[in-house]
């Protein structure tokens, strides 16, 4: 057998469950909707009964699996000019800065405009690894559909080439999260050679969505879902705050390179995948006897008369801003259970006799009922302005100039004309700078004393 019959037989065998997916399960639409259901070896995600969604049958994702983060650990988040926009990438450094400092992760992004799993493949060697990553997020998919419809040939080149990048990175030591695509809004303009409809083009990243999750499963990593659910809130979320007037759009006024709120969406997907669990900080007052205790990371100073001082190590993870514009970190928080399942600041009262209570946290009170108060309020949800904010944002800050840094460092150094002369003295030097800048995140993360008051009301 030639060895082209060969690759053509391999490429159809391959590709065989994404025409299942593609056709086949979209006759299906109308019996499975909102529903699980199995069809052969695979399952799917469960759907809106909505027309919006009846071309769409994306394989069921698995759940969040146990922590992947261990002490020390150096992470690399990878990607094309999604990732080079430094923002869902900052929100995940940030965040494992202030919410887990306890882990002490140091981060790099490598984010490279207009790149496919191949170009990475390619520089890998020398822009990444030389740093000995043990943690890499992947996301990589929007180039790669070539803004075009799905074909099967092309199906295989991406998985060969993401499935060769998951390797080489487990063949150094690090431990992968395989990022799926996101969505298209629209149909990229500055793609001279685009083709097909955007729902041809949403099919084609959801085949590499598919694809991704098979590279996963075959390498036995972890796999961020980052397409399926922009893709439902691209929809419902362009219906609940977008107007006439000023569209919701959650991939991007370009329909391709998001703001903050799809964003934050990448990037709880990325931590979810992590095996975060989100319990930043657990507080429990007991009026009757005027006591408190809390979790780790956090040290009560004082308690007195329902006031408690704290001091803490572990911020909650603080965004303010519009919950109706798409460029919102704070939007994107809305549109999925970010703080429900990252960020939990948690407060339980007990022994109130009064019908609510009124918490005061920095300048900021709300008055809420005794039974939420035993059961539980989230904080960080409660106060988007609190006490942390001002430490919040000087780290945020710190790290945003690091990961600026870093794509200079990468692009114009290492691939620039000093690089090219004497690359080891260009990353030494370079080193020295990046240093700097990572010693600034380290000083901007100082402990923050609050304090916080609970006064029952009738």
């Amino acid at each position: 057998m030639s060895p082209y019959r060969k690759l053509n037989l391999f490429a159809f065998a391959f590709c065989t469950v994404f025409v299942f997916v593609l056709t086949f399960g979209s006759t299906l639409a109308e019996e499975r909707n909102s529903r699980l259901e199995t069809l052969g070896p695979y399952k799917y995600e469960p759907k809106p009964s909505d027309q919006a969604f009846a071309k769409f049958n994306p394989r069921l994702a698995p759940a969040p699996g146990p922590l992947l983060l261990k002490r020390g650990d150096r992470l690399a988040i990878i990607g094309d000019s999604i990732t080079e926009q430094k923002i869902y990438s900052r929100i995940i450094e940030t965040y494992l800065t202030v919410c887990v400092p306890q882990y002490e992760i140091t981060t790099r992004q490598y984010g490279w405009s207009g790149e496919r799993t191949e170009g990475f493949l390619n520089r890998m060697d020398q822009d990444c690894l030389r740093f000995n990553p043990t943690l890499a997020t992947l996301a990589y998919g929007m180039n790669d559909t070539r803004y075009r419809p799905f074909d099967l040939l092309n199906g295989k080149w991406y998985h060969d080439h993401y499935s060769a990048i998951v390797k080489k990175l487990k063949d150094s030591g690090a431990r992968v999260v395989v990022g799926s695509p996101g969505c298209a809004g629209k149909i990229a303009s500055w793609v001279k050679s685009r083709s097909g409809t955007l729902d041809e083009h949403n099919l084609h990243l959801c085949a590499l969505r598919d694809i991704a999750l098979q590279v996963a499963e075959e390498q036995d990593v972890a796999f961020a879902d980052i397409f399926w659910p922009m893709y439902q809130q691209q929809i419902f979320a362009a219906r609940k705050y977008g107007t006439a007037a000023k569209p919701y759009e959650i991939a991007g006024s370009d329909g391709i390179h998001p703001g903050g709120a799809g964003h934050l969406m990448m990037a709880y997907c990325f931590l979810r995948s992590m095996g975060l669990t989100g319990d930043v900080a657990t507080i429990k007052f007991d009026r009757q006897t005027d006591t408190a205790t809390v979790s780790a990371g956090h040290q009560v100073t004082a308690c007195q008369l329902g006031a408690i001082s704290l001091n803490s190590q572990r911020y909650p993870f603080c965004a303010d801003g519009p919950v109706d514009q798409d460029d919102s970190i704070r939007s994107g928080m809305s549109l999925v259970p970010f703080n429900a399942q990252l960020n939990r600041f948690m407060l339980y009262v007990s022994g109130l006799d009064a019908a609510h209570g009124k918490i005061t946290w920095g300048q900021q009170s709300v008055i809420v009922d005794r039974e939420k108060l035993q059961t539980g309020v989230n904080l960080a949800a409660l106060f988007p302005v609190n006490p942390f904010t001002q430490a919040f944002q000087a780290v945020d800050s710190a790290v945003a100039a690091k990961q600026a840094f870093e794509t200079q460092q990468v692009k114009r150094v290492f691939h620039g004309s000093e690089g090219k002369n004497d690359l080891e003295s260009a990353v030494a030097r370079t080193e020295k700078e990046r240093a700097k800048l990572v010693a600034s995140i380290a000083a901007a993360r100082t402990a923050v004393a609050h304090q916080l008051v609970i006064q029952p009301v009738e």
